[in-house]
């Protein structure tokens, strides 16, 4: 479902593509990096260094971070 008009998809898209791809890179990256800071402000400020490590993977990618050992 989306509630964007076909054509502002498409300009969007097109400038999104205009850009090179080093460009594009770097904005997938500031993106992430944007939504990690955001995931890990949510977590409880008490957590170990390793429980927020864990939390923060099982939030982004939805798996539970295996435990090396």
């Amino acid at each position: 479902m989306s509630d964007t008009v076909a054509e502002v998809q498409r300009l969007v898209r097109d400038r999104l593509m205009a850009r090179s791809g080093e460009e594009r890179f770097i904005m997938g990256a500031e993106m992430f990096e944007a939504a990690r800071v955001m995931v890990l402000a949510s977590l409880p400020r008490h957590l170990p260094e390793a429980v927020k490590r864990q939390q923060l993977f099982y939030r982004i990618y939805g798996k539970v971070l295996p435990i090396s050992g």
